[in-house]
């Protein structure tokens, strides 16, 4: 704390803290367990979620996030992609990652299209379970998740209040 009792804020080159949800979705892209994604790790999980990318696409997403530029994207960096995609950086990102669970592009998160994606990314979990996470997010009781329901859960996890279920 400053002297006149206002906090410090932290060191302009000071990392966000890397949470286990990023940790967990991390390790989801990284197949080969190396702490690294490559750019083929990239590709193979955006095509296992129905996103056909072209490759000069995942080039520039690569050059996007690869700070160092050594070719991979470390655990920082993946960090930083995902504390800037949350509500209060870049709504782009966020609507991007909203869009690869809503595979039938009706705007809405269904419990089908949550196991369907989970389950590509090897994230086992039931239907059931599914229900149980939409039912924790869905403000309007419709048994899906909107977009703002999707914003207001993804700050609150980013923030950190939102508990991992082992999903």
């Amino acid at each position: 704390m400053a002297s006149n009792g206002t906090p410090t804020p932290p060191p302009a080159d000071a990392k966000p803290i890397v949470t286990d949800e990023v940790r967990r979705v991390f390790k989801s892209f990284d197949t080969n367990g190396d702490g690294r994604i490559s750019v083929s790790e990239l590709g193979n999980v955006l095509k296992a979620l129905g996103s056909n990318v072209p490759e000069d696409e995942l080039n520039r997403v690569m050059v996007d996030l690869d700070t160092d530029r050594d070719g991979f994207i470390c655990i920082d960096e993946f960090n930083a992609f995902w504390v800037a995609g949350s509500p209060d950086g870049s709504s782009a990102e966020l609507k991007g990652a909203f869009d690869l669970y809503d595979q039938d592009r009706n705007g809405l998160i269904s419990a089908e299209e949550l196991h369907l994606v989970l389950n590509r990314l090897q994230m086992k979990c039931s239907v059931e379970d599914c229900n149980r996470m939409i039912q924790t997010v869905d403000a309007d009781g419709d048994g899906n998740v909107n977009f703002e329901e999707f914003k207001k859960m993804m700050s609150a996890s980013n923030a950190g209040t939102v508990a991992s279920n082992g999903a």
